[in-house]
């Protein structure tokens, strides 16, 4: 039976949430407080009274959070008991007694007495000795633990830290933080089930902002934070964690870290603990504040110290409108029956390693690969597509300046039916007109993302900054992606032109193009779990013939059969076609752009063709050539110039064997001022072109010849690219990119300086006495020349 909230709520409508009566709000009110009203299938969570509006009913909701009164006195949580006095302790003490922690400690006081019983330092008894170690260890061990353990014991703090951070954000997003009541009322069921059998519930969620912080974080020590989460698991606490590791800068999902999930599964597939339950999280915005910042990061400047006290503490942030927050939940599954399940699966796959402990570890790693991917595939399924998003999707998929507030409009109708149709969800409109919803959109955007033409016969809005707006599209990305290639792959023929047979390709040719685009783009995108490349290619085709973008000509002899575009898609301006590629073209771009920046690592002549070159050096000389490129009209998309996709592109390139990447120790002399490193050796990461990609080069004249492995290899990328003006007469590749990539890397070799020790490992900078050229040296002159540069400090 639902019981009343608040004795001082009788007066007022009521509704039930939950277990508990709370007042209600009527449509009309919702829409004058927040611009979105509650619906039938969603709730706001952040709904406070104001001083100004109404300062009674604000001093009653104070005095309410004061004194602790129905649901803010936290007294009846789901889940396991928290907030009461001598949390901490019993957390410390639990933690404290584990089994595996105990056991670490020993071990490395065992191992500390045996190296001091070598070295003759053991003076005392070697049990007294070993009962000292183990007293600091203790000492030490305690005062992590007290410093990771979450202090849940103050319930005052609690209710006046959430009102005070709630209110923060009721004024920079002002229609509310929404949730869907379905999934909640699920949720709470499976919580209130969990706490009955003593589980745990970790939840996932997507991370795009530091909104995202407000919960509780995990900080890893190791053993120590093992023993940590096989406490929590085992006494049945709930718990998050960011399954991106960090803030997503693009606006799709990242790849998953597996830290802390390694932590989770060995905690349940050791048997400490019985099981968890895991439930992926979707957190979308309408706007988030840190885009700007992102786009100078990805651009290559330096990263902002920054933290969340700083931001709540701008005092703009209260007159932000940034719209609404929409936090979606998965349904949660078992952990344990999903290891048993991939465990049963992988047993017949081959592992490809030699030993026991070599299959066991591979097969561990794989499971937990696919548990990562297996989170983020389930937060993309439950995520919401956001007004802004529709908004920003459109204005980056037109071919025009600008477009007509009506076009607009229907535009959004349109796309908002085909991620209908894909099994994708968009944030509630609650009744109210498109043309609302777009115009409340564009105002949360603001003139600084998308402008306005005045004067018109008709309100026109273009794109003002198309990276920025990049972050919300690429929102909507994942429900297309598989189109997206597809298209990209048959705009091969497409952009040839002439009759409708002409732009035709094979369905081999389409098949292996799309192919090499998955592949290539395999760590950029989270693709849908459970298909394979096949299926997925033949299901994604059958979509696209049923909505009428493509036609299959098929005579029955699969040698002869043929994809095209649909007459009717044709006569439409190619609307369909043309959206999916807009889509995937800035990401194909960085591909290219990736692939062309590896030709500038292409060594002069008379140089050591295993020479290295520093990683982040090559990132920035990639970027710089970008820049150029763009501006000179060979790059369509300046987007395609941000750092994550080009690393996103080299880590590819490392996994096709493309490029060669370690770690290493270097000399720095620029940092023997600095007190860190005090001229010493540092470790960096450096890289160097694969000998069988290698471009050759004329012998008398020096240039790159346009020929190889890796000039087939960016030709092909380039096949899908979006046609540009400066690139339809001649080579893709034009002879004037080839020469601006051969003079940055004139450069960038002349900058590195290095001298090369007879492999990759044993590369060593030093910038100061080295030619140009970076001729090798002996291993045994290198040495020598430290000596005396350095002293024995610099000795690697």
């Amino acid at each position: 039976m639902a019981k009343l909230r608040d004795e001082d709520d009788l007066d007022l409508p009521l509704e039930v949430v939950g277990k508990e009566l709370v007042p209600a709000t009527t449509e009309e009110e919702e829409l004058e407080k927040y611009g979105v009203p509650n619906g039938p299938v969603e709730r706001n969570l952040l709904r406070h009274n104001y001083l100004r509006r109404d300062p009674w009913a604000w001093a009653r909701e104070i005095s309410l959070f004061v004194s602790g009164r129905g649901w803010r006195g936290y007294q009846n949580v789901i889940g396991q008991p928290s907030f009461f006095p001598g949390y901490s302790e019993r957390m410390k003490t639990a933690v404290m007694g584990s089994q595996l922690l105990q056991k670490k400690m020993s071990d490395l006081a065992d191992g500390r007495v045996k190296e001091e019983r070598k070295q003759g330092l053991v003076t005392t008894n070697e049990a007294e000795r070993r009962e000292q170690i183990m007293a600091a260890l203790h000492e030490v061990v305690e005062l992590m633990t007290d410093q990771m353990i979450c202090k849940m014991e103050s319930r005052p703090f609690i209710r006046t830290s959430y009102y005070m951070v709630t209110q923060l954000l009721t004024r920079a997003y002002h229609q509310g933080i929404h949730v869907d009541k379905d999934e909640v009322s699920r949720l709470r069921a499976v919580a209130e089930k969990a706490a009955k059998e003593n589980k745990s519930i970790v939840f996932l969620p997507s991370h795009k902002t530091h909104i995202d912080y407000i919960a509780l974080q995990v900080i890893c020590y190791r053993t120590l934070v093992q023993a940590y989460l096989d406490t929590m698991l085992r006494l049945g606490y709930n718990f998050e964690c960011f399954i991106e590791g960090g803030r997503s800068r693009t606006g799709k999902l990242l790849a998953p870290k597996y830290g802390i999930l390694q932590y989770i599964y060995e905690s349940i597939d050791s048997g400490r603990c019985d099981d968890c339950l895991i439930c992926p999280v979707s957190i979308q915005y309408d706007k988030v504040i840190e885009v700007d910042s992102y786009v100078s990061e990805l651009l290559g400047k330096p990263k902002a110290k920054e933290n969340l006290q700083d931001f709540l503490s701008a005092s703009s942030v209260v007159s932000l409108k940034l719209g609404r927050v929409d936090v979606r939940f998965s349904d949660p599954w078992s952990l344990k029956d999903f290891i048993a399940e991939q465990k049963g699966r992988l047993s017949q796959v081959p592992m490809g390693a030699d030993s026991q402990g070599g299959r066991l570890a591979t097969l561990r790693a794989r499971i937990i690969r696919t548990m990562g991917y297996k989170v983020l595939s389930d937060i993309n399924a439950a995520s919401v597509v956001m007004p802004t998003a529709l908004v920003g999707t459109v204005l980056l998929t037109l071919r025009g300046r600008g477009v007509g507030r009506g076009q607009l409009t229907s535009k959004v109708d349109w796309l908002r039916e085909k991620i209908h149709t894909r099994g994708g969800r968009v944030a509630h409109f609650h009744g109210l007109a498109t043309e609302q919803v777009v115009e409340r959109a564009l105002e949360v955007l603001g003139p600084g993302l998308v402008g306005q033409v005045d004067g018109l016969a008709e309100p026109t809005y273009y794109a003002v900054d198309r990276f920025q707006l990049s972050f919300y599209r690429n929102m909507t990305i994942h429900l297309f992606i598989s189109e997206a290639l597809i298209c990209a792959a048959l705009y091969t023929t497409v952009k040839q032109g002439g009759s409708s047979t002409n732009q035709q390709i094979s369905w081999d040719d389409l098949r292996s193009q799309v192919i090499f685009l998955s592949q290539l783009f395999r760590g950029e995108f989270i693709f849908q779990a459970g298909e394979g490349l096949d299926k997925n290619f033949d299901r994604t085709i059958l979509t696209l013939v049923a909505e009428g973008t493509l036609a299959i000509i098929d005579d029955g002899v699969r040698s002869r059969r043929m994809v095209g575009l649909t007459t009717a898609e044709r006569q439409t301006g190619r609307e369909a076609f043309d959206f999916y590629c807009f889509l995937i073209w800035p990401f194909i771009e960085a591909a290219w752009l990736g692939a062309v920046s590896l030709i500038s690592l292409t060594t002069p002549l008379n140089v050591d063709p295993n020479i290295v070159i520093e990683y982040n050096k090559a990132q920035t000389s990639a970027q710089l050539l970008g820049k150029t490129l763009y501006h000179q009209g060979d790059l369509s998309y300046f987007e395609a110039v941000n750092k994550e996709a080009l690393r996103n592109a080299y880590a590819r390139f490392e996994e096709e064997g493309i490029i060669l990447r370690s770690k290493t120790q270097v000399i720095n002399p620029s940092a023997s001022s600095n007190r860190k490193h005090s001229g010493g050796p540092i470790t960096t990461t450096i890289l160097r072109l694969s000998p069988d990609w290698i471009l050759s080069r004329d012998a008398s004249t020096g240039k790159i010849l346009p020929n190889g492995k890796l000039w087939d290899f960016t030709e092909r990328i380039a096949r899908s690219r979006r046609e540009g003006k400066a690139r339809r007469e001649g080579a893709t590749v034009s002879t004037r990119v080839l020469a601006l990539a051969e003079r940055v890397g004139t450069v960038l070799y002349a900058d590195a300086g290095l001298e090369y020790t007879g492999d990759v490992e044993g590369a060593v900078k030093d910038g100061k006495e080295l030619p140009v050229s970076g001729t090798a040296k002996g291993a045994k002159e290198i040495e020598e020349d430290k000596k005396k540069r350095f002293g024995r400090r610099s000795r690697l």
